[in-house]
């Protein structure tokens, strides 16, 4: 069963790559960006259940609140970036 959970959110991750590559704009790079953070913190957890390490789950908070506090501000700017 955990070979399935890393497996897809494995293949998720080389997806959001893609599209993080791809673009076409700054706001699809910016949703990319934080889609690879949240697959990340799920790495980070399904790894924290399966392993049975309970401390890995605060790393994955620290990481889930940073990627939140990096969208905000990337959304911020994008946002006054178009009152220019």
């Amino acid at each position: 069963m955990g070979e399935a959970v890393y497996i897809v959110l494995a293949l998720a991750l080389v997806l959001a790559l893609l599209r993080l590559l791809a673009g076409p704009s700054l706001a699809d790079r910016v949703v990319a960006l934080e889609l690879i953070a949240s697959l990340t913190v799920g790495l980070i957890a399904a790894n924290a259940v399966f392993a049975d390490m309970p401390a890995a789950l605060d790393v994955a908070l620290v990481l889930a609140l940073t990627g939140f506090l990096a969208a905000i501000a990337f959304s911020r700017y994008l946002e006054r970036r178009g009152e220019d």
